[in-house]
């Protein structure tokens, strides 16, 4: 039984590893082993090993050094047979480019050299919000995705809405008008719909007023 314990634990802590995107044996969690001469160069070996995906909920936002996703709940189980985590009961999941809230969550780690998260499927009362940077260094703007289901794939980046999907951005709104349609956004922020939906444009008219008064004030200063 003791040994049944320590093998779990083992398997949660390299279920946590590949999720945060750090690759098991890293040296926060083992002595490194001692370098051989076929070893490639560093730099050449980091970018091999690197994960191919963790851009959930359109990744373009640029991040640098590694990367932690945090992933909090009430239950989690773990199968090493198949490589899954299943975590369940007001799950959480918080990450530097996203966050993630649902009832459960299951994750499916990649199998063979370069382990990493595969696939993940966020089910019951799905939000996600993530905030995509201004590329000219303005305020950034928040995208927020609700649905039953999410399915994330890492060999594409897409994510995909299933079950009333409805996403909104700034003050516009796009929703799912039948319980049928599929909303998926890809990895640069792009949406694209199938299905019946509607689209919900707002315009703060008091905000454009302020503004078109400070352009006829402007105008009507004198220039010096």
């Amino acid at each position: 039984m003791k040994r049944q314990l320590i093998l779990w634990a083992a398997w949660g802590g390299l279920m946590l590893a590949q999720i945060s995107g750090q690759p098991a044996g890293s040296p926060a969690q083992s002595a490194p082993a001692a370098k051989k001469k076929s070893d490639k160069p560093p730099a050449e070996k980091a970018a091999k090993e690197k994960s191919p995906g963790n851009k959930l909920f359109g990744g373009d936002a640029k991040t640098t050094g590694p990367i932690t996703t945090e992933i909090f709940s009430e239950e989690a189980f773990f199968d090493s047979a198949k490589s899954t985590g299943v975590f369940s009961g007001h799950v959480k999941v918080t990450d530097p480019r996203f966050s993630l809230q649902s009832d459960k969550l299951t994750v499916f780690i990649s199998k063979g050299e370069n382990q990493g998260l595969e696939k993940a499927i966020a089910e019951g009362n799905v939000a996600m919000v993530r905030d995509r940077p201004d590329p000219e260094g303005g305020a950034p703007t928040r995208a927020a995705g609700r649905s039953d289901r999410a399915v994330y794939l890492a060999a594409t980046g897409d994510v995909e809405l299933t079950g009333n999907p409805r996403v909104q951005q700034g003050l516009n709104t796009h929703i799912a008008t039948s319980a049928a349609t599929v909303m998926v956004i890809n990895q640069s922020g792009q949406l694209t719909t199938k299905g019946p939906s509607r689209t919900d444009i707002r315009q703060d008219m008091n905000n454009d007023d302020d503004k078109k008064k400070d352009k006829a004030k402007a105008e009507a200063t004198p220039k010096k």
